[in-house]
């Protein structure tokens, strides 16, 4: 039984092969990789850390609680953008219907006006005052100025 012990002990401190040189060539390797891999390693463990909720916890929440305002800051911004592009198109079609109206208006009052002034309903609205149109054209007389 102590045997059978010994052996599984054993076991888990198998030799494997490596050599202390074997090591240091590895050592030398890692510091020849690129920072490009660091950044993807430290990518891909926010990734992880977000997929297993541990961005929750106060730690790493503390760390980067000015990223965190930041986010949100710029979510609150993006929301309000939204609501006031709505309210300043909402404004534009208002304005709008309002020019149409005011345009409408100005159309039929000069309608109006251009009708009301028109030769014969003027001569009509001038007889009870008991002025009458003219047959003769109206001469103009010009006076030509001396030179000095």
């Amino acid at each position: 039984m102590l045997n059978l012990e010994l052996q599984n002990v054993m076991k888990e401190n198998s030799y494997t092969g490596k050599s202390k040189d074997d090591g240091a060539k590895k050592s030398a390797k890692t510091k020849k990789k690129s920072r490009f891999s660091k950044a993807a390693k430290k990518q891909s463990q926010s990734m992880v850390q977000i997929m297993n909720g541990d961005f929750l916890t106060k730690d790493f929440f503390l760390k980067n609680l000015t990223y965190i305002f930041f986010v949100v800051f710029l979510l609150i911004l993006m929301v309000s953008k939204g609501y006031y592009v709505s309210q300043l198109s909402q404004d534009i079609s208002d304005t709008e219907e309002e020019l149409g109206e005011i345009t409408s208006d100005y159309v039929e009052t000069k309608a109006k006006l251009e009708e009301e002034t028109r030769r014969t309903q003027l001569i009509e609205k001038l007889n009870p005052l008991g002025l009458k149109e003219t047959i003769n054209p109206t001469k103009v007389i010009r006076r030509k100025e001396e030179k000095k």
